[in-house]
């Protein structure tokens, strides 16, 4: 009997072509699925059937994903970290343009002037000065998370003619690998802060990383810095950073979490989500085989192929749903040494 797999979001149908039809259904409407694959809906309060036996979402963020719930009752849950890797960094890359030179307002400017041509030139002449702004080269960005998403806007900034630092105490060897050999290591977030003219922040939300950009932490970064956001709201302490803005420390704040306090903020510019890849690049196929499962911590490799009783990894209470027999049970963000819901708290943090 064909495995039957619960979507909760319009998936892309190159990745479901990675099912193949004689061994899986893939639907919306059942009501005992195998497993489910999911994008950005929120399964919080979505009852989960008993028949579930895993979930896959097909992005690298599991914050709309109950995963402590579902690792209680044994249930793997997947992600696919870098598939959007390459949209993020040209967003972040974008964002330090925006903000260095002042885009956003000079845009509004223009677009607000009246009258005939030689009106809007002489305006243009008297009104540009406000936006000059400041050139890249040169500056220091400091980077906070050095997985897939840090550390291709490490080696872009640096191509930009930036010096960058960077922070992660659990950097992998393969993104050690992928990381230029120019990019300065901070020795604590701490240091990041107070030697950075602009921050971006890659890591996932947890206990650890909420709020990371505090206001301790702004008061140490230098005048006219900018804070740039395209990982978690949470992540960023809202209020410290309008009050930053608004005292005259930080010169901008770019991020794609539009809220009633920022959208209309004069300085700061607030994109909607735009981090998924655009359509002809996306490639997120639910192939767990490449995935990361957020219920143990331990690595294994599987010799046969997998049935419904395979375990997703040794140590993992949870059987695994693979087609694959090479699958692998790591962390859900994607660093080394891996962390579990169980052992968070002894591993190093932020």
């Amino acid at each position: 009997m064909p495995y039957r797999i619960l979507t909760l979001n319009n998936i892309s149908s190159r990745g479901l072509a990675r099912l193949p039809r004689e061994r899986y259904e893939v639907g919306s409407d059942f009501v005992d699925p195998d497993a489910i694959l999911v994008r950005s809906a929120d399964m919080h309060s979505t009852p989960i059937a008993s028949s579930v036996r895993a979930v896959g979402r097909a992005g690298a963020g599991v914050n709309n994903i109950p995963v402590a719930p579902l690792s209680a009752r044994g249930i793997p849950v997947f992600n696919t970290p870098g598939a959007n890797a390459n949209a993020v960094k040209e967003l972040v890359l974008a964002g330090l343009l925006l903000a260095a030179r002042n885009l956003g307002p000079a845009w509004l400017f223009a677009r607000s002037l009246d009258g005939d041509d030689a009106a809007i030139d002489d305006a243009v002449e008297q009104g540009k000065k406000k936006f000059v702004g400041f050139e890249l080269p040169g500056r220091t960005l400091g980077v906070v998370g050095l997985g897939a998403v840090g550390v291709e806007v490490a080696n872009s900034a640096l191509a930009l003619g930036m010096k960058v630092l960077g922070y992660d105490p659990q950097l992998t060897v393969r993104r050690a690998w992928q990381l230029s050999s120019s990019v300065e290591q901070a020795l604590s977030l701490e240091d990041l802060f107070a030697r950075s003219d602009a921050i971006t922040v890659h890591v996932p939300l947890n206990d650890q990383t909420s709020k990371l950009v505090n206001a301790a932490r702004l008061a140490l970064m230098k005048n006219d810095a900018t804070i740039l956001n395209f990982a978690r709201a949470a992540i960023v302490d809202e209020t410290a950073v309008v009050a930053a803005l608004d005292g005259g420390r930080l010169h901008a704040y770019v991020c794609d979490f539009p809220t009633r306090a920022l959208k209309d903020h004069p300085q700061v510019v607030t994109l909607p989500h735009l981090a998924p890849p655009p359509a002809r690049r996306r490639r997120i196929a639910p192939s767990w085989s490449r995935s990361r499962c957020a219920t143990s911590s331990r690595t294994a490799t599987s010799k046969t192929a997998s049935t419904t009783r395979k375990r997703c990894c040794r140590g993992c209470p949870a059987p695994r749903v693979s087609p694959s027999p090479t699958a692998t049970c790591r962390t859900w963000w994607g660093r080394s040494p891996p962390v579990s819901p169980r052992t968070a708290s002894t591993s190093p943090t932020f």
